[in-house]
């Protein structure tokens, strides 16, 4: 039995992305695993008590123990609550219609 499993970490900032492909002690978190990958040494904007991870688009605890190929995704903070910004959208749009007819 291997003592190392195959993960990745990726990062995407507004101009690159960058991924990382190691190999971990089993039983490493999805924490850990960025830590060990020194990725926040390239992105010092990263904070692991901000940013939220996630493995394969779902968002994970940052505890939660990788299992073999899991690609563990660093994002960034949202800029603008997707909804309100949904819902501004519908307004200018309906202010538009209404002043087009």
């Amino acid at each position: 039995m291997s003592t190392e499993i195959d993960i990745e970490v990726i990062y995407a900032s507004p101009l690159t992305q960058t991924l990382y492909q190691l190999k971990v002690p089993v039983g490493t978190t999805a924490e850990e695993a960025v830590k060990i990958s020194g990725i926040s040494e390239i992105f010092p904007e990263i904070n692991l008590l901000i940013n939220k991870l996630g493995i394969f688009g779902r968002l994970v605890d940052p505890k939660i123990t990788l299992l073999d190929h899991d690609r563990v995704e660093i994002y960034r903070p949202l800029i603008a609550n997707p909804k309100e910004r949904r819902r501004k959208r519908a307004e200018e749009t309906r202010v538009i219609r209404k002043n087009t007819t």
